[in-house]
């Protein structure tokens, strides 16, 4: 009985002896968790290469909304052209009109999807807002000589991704297009 009481008293001194530096030992474990922690928090967030725009540059900047595809139902109606007297304006929502799947699958880096709510470039002609962006407006004229060139609403994406619609020749579309060109 006698040896019982020595083992369970030694059993107890050992716990307690071990509880005392678990303490130290659960501070110490907490503060590690807490800079753990706080480290992922500050840590910049790395952007996805869909999102960022490039998988090359993660510096890019973000990819505007678009659709992957058309939908199977009828597209919204862009706005008829002879509403505007500015030629550009004119031949872009002319151009709009004939090429509004390719449009619905493009982002617009004037990035109206976040001011205005767009979900495509093709929101753009659906208002007037195309009508004052130069941004909008190029992009429409290289999506409309990418898709002459036979190119897909992807591939047209791929580029406007690139920014390759930055260099759009402006000064074709300074005078009103025939519509047999459209």
């Amino acid at each position: 009985m006698g040896r019982i009481r020595r083992a369970t008293g030694d059993l107890e001194h050992h716990m307690l002896k071990g509880a005392g530096m678990r303490g130290p030992q659960k501070i110490l474990g907490g503060t590690v968790l807490m800079i753990v922690a706080l480290w992922l928090v500050l840590l910049p967030q790395q952007a996805s290469p869909r999102s960022a725009g490039s998988a090359q540059d993660p510096n890019a900047e973000p990819v505007p909304a678009f659709h992957n595809t058309v939908p199977a139902g009828p597209l919204p109606a862009t706005l008829d052209a002879s509403l505007f007297t500015d030629p550009i304006a004119q031949n872009a929502y002319s151009i709009a009109a004939h090429i509004k799947k390719i449009l619905y699958q493009q982002p617009c880096y004037c990035h109206c999807d976040k001011s205005q709510g767009h979900g495509s470039l093709l929101d753009c002609y659906v208002s007037k807002h195309a009508a004052v962006c130069g941004i909008c407006e190029r992009e429409d004229f290289y999506a409309y000589e990418q898709s002459h060139k036979g190119k897909t609403g992807a591939q047209i994406r791929e580029g406007i991704e690139r920014g390759d619609w930055q260099r759009v020749d402006m000064t074709k579309y300074l005078t009103a297009m025939p519509a047999s060109a459209k």
